[in-house]
């Protein structure tokens, strides 16, 4: 199952290389991760997405609880919660497919970022299937690059991720 693990953590040089190195030392992925200051500059959040069975993540979020720069971690999966993707894709267009890839943009609610005479960029944020989806819909050949930030979450409701 996947998990989304929120983390605050302090704004400190080797943090990020602490959680990636118990990571890579029990031999588990890290499918994507995000960190970014918070309001407050002496903390950053960071999303990390990994997959693993209950007893994994478990194991996971226990010894990611015990490194001395983790403030506080909540694993998003375990609550209603909100996530999201950014997506940025490079798309060659001729005259004859332009009108097409923007009607596509506009079905997915996406953005017309940079035109060329050759290639649009669309910028597409949501849930990953929805991402995936609008990928799956665009011939391949098509398809210059895709830039994807992996998903980052918040939760619902009052309860949240501070001190």
């Amino acid at each position: 199952m996947r998990h989304i693990i929120s983390i605050l953590i302090e704004n400190e040089a080797g943090a990020l290389s602490r959680v990636a190195g118990l990571f890579s030392a029990r031999g588990y992925n890290i499918e994507s991760l995000n960190v970014a200051i918070t309001e407050d500059p002496s903390l950053s959040r960071m999303t990390l997405v990994t997959r693993g069975n209950e007893q994994i993540v478990e194991q996971i979020v226990k010894q990611l609880n015990k490194l001395i720069d983790v403030v506080k971690l909540v694993d998003l999966a375990e609550s209603p919660h909100i996530e999201r993707e950014l997506m940025m894709v490079k798309i060659k267009t001729t005259s004859h497919t332009r009108t097409e890839i923007r009607s596509l943009t506009e079905i997915f609610r996406g953005k017309v970022l940079d035109v060329t005479a050759t290639t649009y960029v669309v910028e597409m944020t949501g849930p990953s299937e929805k991402l995936d989806a609008f990928v799956a819909a665009i011939d391949p050949d098509t398809i210059i690059e895709v830039v994807r930030s992996g998903p980052t979450g918040i939760s619902r409701g009052e309860n949240g991720l501070c001190l």
